[in-house]
């Protein structure tokens, strides 16, 4: 099915009343890949690994995405396979320029509509998530972020992550949606019972080694699309107003 108010595919765009709790991923999610945020937190883990393993930057940049590939985050794999302080790497690589997110007053208008709570989810820091829904004038939309650190550094899409999450905020999943860039992070999510949305973005990603690249709209749509994605959006705001219109 699809729905041309919000971009939306493979379920029908039913009534989204059964919804109490609205769960954001962070980075390419609550802002547009376009903004070319993360390409600065890219730039700067493919820095870190290069100082901690005293490697080339293009070296380091296999390690980095390798880690990422198998580990779910290049913080894990570094955790993992080099022992290193979490809190080092997340103050490093956070620690970016913010002017490049754009203001985004419609989608600040469906948050502020939107019925329930509302929580940032990312595999990035606390700290992170504050400051970027601070400088996009929403932080005080949300009723919690939660980042790495509050899973004990378990990342999406690991189960563990999401069941921290869930008792964190006493978040029942059947009752909530989960918006994500990543079609990964979202498989998780479906089995414990958010629904779940992609959201997706014509940036070009093809400088990304494939393991690492989120997942375009041609690699999830098919005759009906993955089992785990409900609904795939090219645009937040829009699908946030339309979702109003069914409550």
């Amino acid at each position: 099915m699809n729905d041309k108010r919000a971009g939306v595919h493979l379920a029908p765009f039913g009534s989204f009343g059964h919804v109490r709790d609205w769960v954001f991923d962070l980075d390419n999610t609550l802002y547009p890949a376009e903004c070319d945020l993360f390409a600065e937190i890219d730039t700067r883990m493919t820095d870190f690994v290069s100082r901690l393993l005293k490697l080339p930057p293009d070296e380091a940049r296999k390690v980095q995405k390798k880690y990422y590939a198998d580990y779910g985050t290049t913080l894990a794999g570094l955790m993992t396979v080099h022992k290193i302080d979490p809190s080092d790497f997340l103050h490093h690589v956070h620690k970016i320029d913010l002017s490049p997110l754009p203001d985004l007053p419609k989608l600040r208008s469906a948050l502020e509509r939107l019925p329930g709570r509302k929580f940032v989810y990312t595999n990035g820091s606390r700290g992170h998530a504050e400051q970027v829904t601070d400088r996009m004038g929403l932080s005080h939309l949300f009723d919690g972020s939660f980042g790495i650190e509050d899973s004990d550094y378990v990342p999406k899409p690991r189960p563990a992550s999401y069941a921290a999450f869930q008792k964190l905020h006493d978040v029942d999943p059947h009752g909530a949606i989960f918006f994500e860039d990543l079609a990964r992070n979202l498989a998780p999510a479906k089995h414990v019972g958010f629904t779940t949305v992609l959201v997706h973005s014509e940036k070009d990603w093809s400088h990304e080694p494939i393991e690492a690249r989120p997942a375009s709209l041609s690699d999830v749509l098919g005759d009906d699309g993955p089992d785990h994605i409900d609904y795939v959006t090219g645009d937040l705001a829009a699908f946030l107003e339309a979702a109003l219109e069914t409550l």
